[in-house]
């Protein structure tokens, strides 16, 4: 027969421990919602000892919301390898798996919870932001990017972001619906951008002349040449009628 004897943890270790465990509460219910007597005892220490580690909910929250932060920036990491639309895609597929697994986490960090509007929680979510526009940038590996395309990438991070915290509401849209049309959003932000300015529709030829016609940019031009045919006959339709 043994007898179970609790391990006593080194004062790091014990921090770590409690953030996972308040990251992994916060991740099910809302900051809000979760008490430091439910931290306590998910962690099996008393309350105070919470207290001796953090001063209080507000910096074990902010703990909490970093390590999400640093696990949400290593989702838009990808090997260079392969077409870019196929990269993306991948990318939107952990960077979702994340939202799923973290929702209230996920909204919490990116609309501030408690501490919205606190200097520490915009500087983790403009680290977040700037690691995935980083990432994009370089796939891209252009030496010297026209400034119209760091306009886009900033934008698809943007609507990337406000994309799963709307879907986290209702969830009312497939996720791998979603994640495929934030990758044709980044090509059409691209192609828009093209027709504005040269230095842009360099890169646009660039991207598509190594996409595959089975990947997604390729299937978002069968779609957009689907609809073509339709969208010109209103056009003409209502010419006539005008």
């Amino acid at each position: 027969m043994t007898t179970g004897v609790r391990r006593r943890m080194g004062v790091e270790e014990r921090r770590q421990q409690l953030i996972g465990v308040a990251l992994e509460l916060f991740s099910a219910r809302s900051p809000d919602e979760v008490s430091i007597d439910e931290i306590a005892a998910a962690a099996g220490i008393s309350r105070p000892l919470v207290y001796h580690y953090f001063p209080g909910k507000q910096s074990l929250y902010e703990a909490a919301l970093r390590r999400a932060a640093e696990e949400l920036a290593t989702r838009f990491v990808e090997p260079r390898e392969g077409p870019l639309g196929a990269r993306l895609l991948r990318v939107m597929k952990r960077f979702f798996d994340f939202v799923d697994e973290h929702g209230p986490g996920f909204s919490a960090l990116m609309r501030g919870g408690p501490a919205v509007g606190s200097t520490t929680t915009n500087a983790m979510i403009d680290d977040v932001r700037q690691a995935a526009y980083e990432q994009i940038m370089s796939h891209l590996d252009i030496a010297e990017p026209p400034v119209r395309l760091t306009l886009v990438v900033r934008s698809w991070v943007s609507l990337a972001e406000a994309t799963a915290l709307l879907w986290l509401d209702g969830r009312e849209i497939p996720r791998a619906e979603l994640e495929l049309q934030l990758v044709h959003d980044f090509a059409a932000l691209c192609a828009v951008s093209a027709a504005y300015d040269d230095g842009m529709a360099a890169v646009v030829v660039r991207i598509l002349e190594q996409e595959p016609l089975e990947g997604p940019f390729g299937e978002l031009v069968g779609r957009l040449m689907a609809i073509a045919p339709t969208v010109m006959e209103q056009v003409v339709a209502d010419d006539r009628t005008a």
